[in-house]
């Protein structure tokens, strides 16, 4: 068998094990499915799941990084130019990308298998987003007034918020590009200004609120 035939067999098998393990968590939840699920809604033996898998758990971290892989790959022309100025590019993609892996997406924001592919996920978004952050004020020769980490899981789990709710309405309560325009328009001009307030926010009291 040439090589690329064989790489094409190792590519479907694993897509085949992932749309399983995907649709099953959705129906049934993750503690409930066992392989024997898993390969029989695939079609597939037993041996062949553990010729590419070690157990469950193995495929559900295989299943959130090929997601990342890919979301990066999407992702990584449009870095640059988010790294001087507020685009709101990346967050679109995401959008984007999300509505077509819907299923994973929706899987993985759930929190199925103990939250541990959630948590895997929002950390390699949280890293990603404190370089950009970090990048855009070195460029503009500013320094943030809070943390770079805080600023980015807030911003990644505020965005992860808004898309787990967009991914589970039906029917889609907003376009990608009209999600995106809102979660930038939260973020250049803050929840006072989204509340309906008009003009600068009111200095805290003694208690912060």
């Amino acid at each position: 068998m040439p090589p690329e035939a064989g790489d094409r067999r190792v590519r479907r098998t694993r897509r085949l094990l992932r749309d399983a393990l995907v649709s099953l968590v959705l129906e049934r939840g993750y503690a409930a499915v066992t392989v024997e699920d898993i390969t029989e809604r695939a079609d597939l033996g037993r041996a062949t799941f553990y010729s590419h898998y070690t157990d469950k758990d193995d495929l559900l971290d295989r299943v959130v990084t090929d997601l990342l892989d890919e979301l990066a790959e999407r992702l990584r022309p449009l870095v640059p130019a988010s790294e001087v100025g507020f685009t709101g590019k990346p967050a679109l993609e995401i959008f984007r990308h999300a509505e077509q892996e819907r299923d994973a997406y929706r899987m993985i924001l759930r929190g199925e298998g103990d939250g541990r592919a959630l948590r895997q996920f929002t950390q390699a978004q949280t890293q990603a987003a404190a370089e950009v952050f970090r990048e855009r004020a070195a460029h503009e020769n500013v320094t943030p007034r809070i943390s770079v980490d805080v600023l980015a899981r807030a911003w990644v789990g505020e965005q992860l918020a808004v898309l787990h709710w967009w991914l589970e309405e039906e029917p889609r309560p907003m376009s990608p590009e009209e999600a995106t325009e809102t979660l930038l328009d939260l973020s250049l001009r803050g929840r006072y200004w989204a509340n309906g307030f008009e003009g600068t926010a009111p200095e805290r009291g003694p208690s912060g609120r």
